[in-house]
């Protein structure tokens, strides 16, 4: 995969925040080296989050977020500042703008406070020094986390970039979709319903990535529709090491493979690589404990279009009505949708997240966990409900000793 084709739920989320004419949207254009962003010496010319996926050496694969002000002001201004602030839910690395002269305030140091306590890595940016009239040394950004630049004139603006590349944790950090678990040779069926629902043309984005991550090792990989998987199965000359399967036909595949074979499906494999799976396992048990008018949230981290037999908003609920018997109340949410309030739902039954990226995926776990809610994956809770979730996560037993 080229990296201008890298997903975005792979990219490094660099997220450039600071008040209004702090210079911003100068300095995203001066290392992007691409008028991405409106540029205005009024107030508050960004008013909404500007999303860029592009190549920046020496980083690779990134997606470049400008948000509006800090300091915005009004109604409108804090519905924009919120949305600034909900971006750092998915930044991996934070760019503080502060205008030179200015100097940090109070605002910016409560974002430095919020990123020290999300944990995010993050750079202080003095932008504007070609205006303040006095002489930046080169020692002047000593301090770990703070440089001098001008978006205006590239003053240290190739620094700023290699102090970025320094904040990003290197690849191999053990994160696999499927590769940890097969070897060179091995052959792994996957099974690929064509429905209504299923992209015309195209696999959708967990299927291409599995795929590619069991060639990168060395593997084959063999791929079928469910109404061929038993003479597919019979047909190979070699045991597949592993049966990976759409959730959505868990129950008629599980039949057809020989319990000796391991099997999952994609959506537990990237519950594993963008969550916690023990905590989507978890999270399962509290479908057996669903009461009439409880209220289930069911979310997705992509915005697609709802077709007849949408596995969220269409098959999850009946099949959920059919197997606790009662007749719960479900709240459905997409995209950036994700309430900051749980505590009025029963359970949070969420997608695989493949068009979120780590940090956001995990973080909406967090949220669940600090207010005790329970929260699980479609393909975890389709498991349960099909009584083969013992079997669907055995090949990650490991986890679980």
């Amino acid at each position: 995969m080229s990296l201008n084709q890298t997903p975005s739920g792979e990219r490094v989320h660099i997220g450039f925040f600071g008040k209004r004419n702090a210079g911003k949207s100068s300095l995203v254009n001066a290392v992007t080296g691409q008028d991405l962003a409106i540029v205005s010496d009024v107030k508050g010319t960004t008013t909404d989050p500007v999303y860029k996926s592009m190549e920046l050496l020496p980083l690779g694969p990134v997606m470049i977020i400008d948000t509006p002000g800090i300091d915005d002001e009004g109604e409108l201004g804090e519905k924009r500042i919120g949305k600034s602030r909900q971006i750092l839910n998915k930044t991996d690395i934070a760019v503080l703008v502060v205008d030179a002269a200015a100097g940090k305030g109070e605002q910016e140091e409560e974002l430095i406070h919020i990123f020290r306590k999300k944990n995010i890595p993050y750079l202080i940016v003095y932008n504007k020094t070609d205006l303040t009239g006095e002489s930046v040394t080169e020692d002047a950004g000593a301090e770990r986390h703070e440089i001098w630049v001008s978006a205006a004139t590239g003053y240290h603006i190739h620094e700023f970039k290699e102090r970025i590349a320094g904040l990003v944790t290197p690849e191999g950090d053990g994160r696999r979709l499927v590769a940890d678990l097969i070897k060179p040779s091995d052959l792994i069926v996957l099974v690929i319903p064509v429905d209504k629902a299923a992209p015309k043309g195209r696999l959708i984005l967990p299927q291409q990535q599995v795929i590619r991550d069991i060639l990168d090792t060395g593997a084959s990989a063999v791929m079928c529709r469910e109404n061929e998987l038993k003479t597919v199965l019979s047909s190979l000359n070699m045991q597949p090491k592993l049966v990976i399967t759409d959730s959505q036909v868990f129950a008629a595949v599980d039949k057809m493979v020989p319990d000796h074979i391991l099997m999952t499906s994609f959506s537990i494999l990237f519950a594993r690589y963008k969550g916690d799976l023990r905590q989507a396992c978890q999270g399962a048990r509290a479908l057996k404990t669903v009461e009439d008018s409880d209220r289930i949230l069911i979310s997705e981290g992509c915005t697609h279009h709802r077709q007849c037999g949408d596995i969220g908003t269409q098959k999850l609920p009946s099949w959920i009505r059919e197997y606790t018997g009662r007749e719960p109340e479900f709240v459905f949410t997409s995209g950036t949708q994700f309430p900051e309030d749980l505590s009025g739902y029963h359970m949070v039954i969420h997608c695989g997240g493949c068009m979120l990226n780590e940090r956001e995926m995990k973080y909406r776990l967090r949220m669940a966990v600090d207010q005790n809610v329970p929260m699980t994956n479609y393909g975890i809770a389709i498991a349960c409900m099909t009584k083969i979730l013992d079997r669907s996560i055995r090949p990650f037993t490991s986890l679980f000793s």
